[in-house]
């Protein structure tokens, strides 16, 4: 157990951070009230982080009416309602991160949180057994899903009416229509997904930034999609999510250009990045019809994977500075991109 940032006030000692990390089964039983109220003084406790350990139950008599931030990881459920009556005994909760790895046993889970702001939620894909969540947050502004199911359970996202930045990994149809609704109105959008993951008949009109995966075969079709559904994009940037580097495709489908040129390059796209440039035909490809074609671009900055390069800088250089370009004050900027290895 790791407990840390007390403080002394005239009722004495108060604990505002808490953070519960066991290498083995910990149990948080019936007995939870009499350890909340042991451990800590709990009308204090701001940010609470449990890792590792087993929730059974949650007595209603229990409240932590300062807590704000909340970290779930690998956490496991006895009951359904084990996670919900944890949160419902947190009236004031901001910001929540939920990782379900394979240790989740439940089949049914939900996260019902009126004042919630900030949602991470990460479901690993060997999680056959869920069968059913359902997500209400309707003062949410931030919201990443990460969901590697690709079988067909059942979820229901609703109630984001003030969503505003969204980060979503789908790996099912299902998951991702659930999810599709509340985007509509974000301003921010980072997405992976399959094209016929992304079907048909959405408009983004709030959209002003787009940041979208390639580690897919077909992840150039669905930039095609994109552009189309988003008519007041202002920022585009292609790269590989975090985790996703060695997804990377060698076998990218042809880009497949849009029969018509998108709203958003006509009249709103200003700013064009490309992380992990390697030069394949198909990036070339991509590159060229952003410069040819979006006439109120002002930057476009190619950083180029020099590991991974299928032409030399040099005439990869050469082919976008001398193509045409639809905006006379496009700046384009070449550098190099820098793997970054994380020290976790």
């Amino acid at each position: 157990m790791n407990i840390s940032n007390l403080k002394i006030s005239n009722g004495g000692l108060k604990l505002q951070f808490l953070a519960v990390y066991m290498s083995w089964k910990f149990t948080i039983m019936r007995s939870i009230k009499t350890y909340f109220r042991a451990a800590f003084t709990r009308e204090s406790l701001v940010i609470l982080k449990l890792k590792y350990v087993t929730l059974m139950d949650v007595p209603t008599m229990v409240c932590l009416p300062c807590l704000k931030t909340l970290q779930l990881e690998s956490v496991t459920y006895v009951y359904n309602e084990s996670l919900q009556r944890l949160l419902s005994i947190c009236p004031v909760l901001e910001e929540l991160s939920v990782h379900f790895g394979n240790e989740a046993t439940v089949p049914v889970f939900s996260i019902i949180v009126p004042s919630l702001q900030i949602l991470s939620l990460f479901i690993a894909a060997d999680i056959w057994h869920l069968i059913r969540y359902e997500i209400d947050t309707p003062s949410l502004k931030y919201f990443k899903l990460e969901d590697g199911i690709d079988s067909e359970s059942y979820c229901e996202i609703k109630n984001m009416p003030n969503l505003r930045e969204a980060y979503v990994d789908a790996g099912s149809i299902t998951s991702f229509k659930c999810v599709v609704g509340p985007i509509t109105s974000t301003k921010r959008l980072t997405i992976c997904l399959e094209d016929n993951v992304y079907g048909d008949g959405f408009v983004l009109n709030e959209l002003e930034h787009l940041k979208i995966c390639v580690c897919q075969k077909n992840s150039l079709n669905l930039l095609a999609q994109l552009l189309r559904d988003s008519p007041n994009l202002r920022v585009l940037e292609i790269l590989y999510m975090e985790g996703h580097e060695d997804n990377e495709c060698d076998n990218l489908d042809p880009w497949n250009q849009p029969s018509h040129v998108p709203e958003c390059l006509l009249s709103s796209l200003q700013f064009f990045k490309w992380s992990q440039y390697s030069g394949r035909p198909q990036e070339r490809d991509i590159a060229v019809y952003m410069l040819k074609n979006a006439c109120r671009l002002e930057k476009v900055t190619i950083l180029a994977d020099t590991r991974e390069l299928y032409v030399s800088n040099l005439c990869m250089i050469k082919e976008l500075t001398l193509s045409s370009r639809a905006s006379s004050t496009c700046e384009l900027v070449f550098a190099e991109w820098h793997h970054v290895v994380s020290d976790e």
